[in-house]
Formats: structure tokens, C-alpha cells, sequence
């Protein structure tokens, strides 16, 4: 593994590729994309790495090729690569989907690569990194004993951890990293919005709460999910969780109501039947 060419210079292709530069490997880093230049991104005026417009058949043995495109694109962009025709030995394919498995990329393995998939369980929202960036992440990885063995290289390079997820299951693994990392955003801009409605600032009412979410994740990390549960719930206060009903429109009582729901189930013993069954009472009253 000398060569790494991504295809799909976005976010995710220009951050793993950036974070690799920076981790002062010797790999030759190039990418593929669909424009006639290459993005601004420092790589390529510090010449870290070059740029191609279109397809790029790997010629040097060894070669990893790795699809950072959309997941609706994987299979289409992988045929497309297989058309160039088949690859030198030892030639490696992986994608970067979550959700799909390395049968996304059968085509390629039919004309001979070795096939699989490195996902970074991470939210990556720019493609110029710090050094460091994915150390102590984890990467789901799936496929061909060759592309494992490339995958563990790059984790390894990147001082992050392989977690092996096969195909089966990778929608449960995706849609758990979703409820985590993307839902995560969403409650909190609620929240925001909950607390600008109460006479906070916007700036405020964000920092405000991401010092609470940091606190509440210390205290995961630390504790677990159940010992670090705080507040009215797990206190069986139903008179604090109505009066927070009442006072929310109708979506968001209704949301309020069934994340209520699920966190009840950490504390019900906790609380014991009856506590908990008024509690539930409560929220079926809103779902």
C-alpha cells in the first residue's frame, strides 16, 4: 500500500486523505473527481497530494482505491472504475458507507480488486483537519482478508481503532452512529430554540447548553447511561415533567413525550411500578 487514490474529492475523501498527510506517511495520496480542478483545499497548492479530472485506472501494484461519494453513488461510481478495466495486483477498493456492505462494490472485485469498507465513526464537517484528528476514533471496517489488512494499516496510521461490522448488520451500526451524532444536533437546536423562547440570547442559550451536553457526556463516560441520568424523570417528578408538556406546541410535547418514554426505561425499577406507570400514563396521554 504506496498509493491511495480517492475517488469523490468531498468532506469526508479531503479529511482522511489531509489527516494521512499529516500523520507523515509515506503513501502517494491523488484523488478523482467530476470537476476540471481541484477543490481549494491545502493539499493540493502544498503538494500533498495531485489531482486527476475523471476516472483514474491505478497502474502501480498495490494500489488502494477508496470511494468517498454518496452512498446512492457507490455502486454506479464502482462500475463506472470497473469499465477502466482491471487493476495491477494487489489493487484494494474500499468505500466509505456506513449503511452499505462491501457487496456495494462487486463490480470491482469481479474485475479484480479485493474489496471492502472503512466508515469512520465520526462527524466530519470540514475537509481541512488538525493533526490528530481521528486518533482514538473508531472505523467500521468489513470485507476481503486483503482489504482488511489495508484497513488496519490506515487505522493504524491514523492511531484510531478497527471495529469489524459485516454486512448484515451495518444498517443497526449506521443508524445507531445517526441517533448519536446527527439527532444529537437536532435536540440541541431545539433546545436552543426552547431556551431563546424562555429571554436567553441566542448566544447564549448555545453555550449554555453545549456546556450541559459536555457535562451530561463526562458524566456518560464516567458513570454510564443510567448513573449519569439527572433531572425530573428519573426523580419520578410528574408534576415537573407536565408542567414542561403543557408549556411545548403540540410537535414538541409529542417528541418530549417519547424520548420520555425511552429514558423511563432507565430508571423504571429504580422509580417502582407505580411511580412508573403514572409516568408512562403521562406520556401516552401526549404520544
Amino acid at each position: 500500500m504506496e498509493r491511495i487514490v480517492f475517488v469523490g474529492p468531498g468532506r469526508l475523501g479531503l479529511a482522511l486523505g489531509y489527516a494521512l498527510s499529516l500523520a507523515e506517511s509515506e503513501l502517494s495520496l491523488n484523488y478523482c473527481g467530476r470537476n476540471p480542478e481541484p477543490p481549494d483545499h491545502p493539499m493540493f497548492f502544498e503538494g500533498r497530494a495531485s489531482y486527476r479530472y475523471g476516472f483514474e485506472r491505478p497502474t502501480a501494484p498495490g494500489t488502494v482505491v477508496i470511494l468517498t461519494v454518496r452512498d446512492a453513488a457507490v455502486e454506479e461510481v464502482a462500475a463506472g472504475l470497473a469499465q477502466e478495466g482491471p487493476p495491477p495486483a494487489g489493487a484494494v477498493a474500499l468505500h466509505c458507507s456506513g449503511a452499505l456492505g462491501a457487496d456495494a462494490l462487486q463490480s470491482l472485485h469481479n474485475c479484480g480488486y479485493s474489496i471492502g469498507t472503512l466508515h469512520p465513526l465520526e462527524a466530519v464537517s470540514a475537509g481541512v483537519v488538525r493533526r490528530g484528528r481521528f486518533q482514538d476514533s473508531f472505523f467500521a471496517v468489513s470485507g476481503e482478508p486483503e482489504a482488511l489488512f489495508v484497513c488496519r494499516r490506515l487505522t493504524t496510521l491514523l492511531e484510531a481503532t478497527p471495529i469489524t461490522v459485516p454486512t448484515s448488520r451495518r444498517p443497526q451500526y449506521h443508524a445507531a452512529a445517526v441517533i448519536v451524532s446527527n439527532y444529537l444536533v437536532t435536540l440541541l437546536e431545539l433546545g436552543t430554540r426552547l431556551f431563546q423562547r424562555a429571554g436567553a440570547s441566542e448566544r447564549d442559550a448555545e453555550a449554555a447548553l453545549l456546556a450541559l451536553a459536555r457535562g451530561t457526556l463526562e458524566n456518560v463516560a464516567e458513570l454510564g447511561p443510567a448513573g449519569a441520568l439527572t433531572g425530573p424523570i428519573s426523580r419520578g417528578d410528574i408534576e415537573t415533567v407536565e408542567l414542561h408538556l403543557r408549556a411545548l406546541d403540540p410537535d414538541e410535547a409529542r417528541l418530549y413525550a417519547e424520548l420520555g418514554r425511552r429514558t423511563l426505561g432507565l430508571v423504571e425499577v429504580r422509580l417502582g411500578p407505580e411511580a412508573a406507570g403514572a409516568m408512562e400514563d403521562l406520556f401516552e396521554r401526549y404520544v
